[in-house]
C-alpha cells in the first residue's frame, strides 16, 4: 500500500479519538511501500512517535507521515523547478557584485 492511501483508510477504520495502541492493533501490520520497493508496517513507523492520542484522520495521517523514513519521499533534495542538481552550489547563496 502507498502511505498516501492511508488516510482514506484511517477514516475508515477508526472512530476518532483513538490511540496509538488501537491503530497498532488494527492496522499495525499493514505494509506501506516505498518507491524503491522497501516496506515499512505502520507499526514501525508510528512506534517511532511518542504520540498516544488522534483526535481525526488528519492528525493520525500527520504523525505517519512525519515518521516516515527517507525512501518514501523519492528523490532526496530534488526539485524540477529550481534547476539546481544535488551537489550544486546554489547561486542565490553567493555574494553578488553589481
Amino acid at each position: 500500500m502507498r502511505y498516501s492511501e492511508t488516510l482514506q483508510l484511517f477514516e475508515q477504520a477508526f472512530d476518532f479519538p483513538t490511540d496509538r495502541t488501537t491503530v497498532v492493533g488494527q492496522l499495525g501490520d499493514v505494509e506501506l511501500s516505498t518507491p524503491a520497493g522497501d516496506v515499512a508496517t505502520v507499526r514501525d513507523i508510528l512506534n517511532r512517535t511518542d504520540e498516544d492520542t488522534y483526535h481525526s484522520p488528519d492528525e493520525l495521517y500527520t504523525s505517519l507521515v512525519g515518521n516516515l523514513e527517507d525512501g518514501f519521499i523519492g528523490r532526496k533534495y530534488y526539485d524540477d523547478r529550481a534547476g539546481i542538481e544535488s551537489g550544486v552550489t546554489d547561486a542565490r547563496s553567493e555574494d553578488v557584485s553589481l
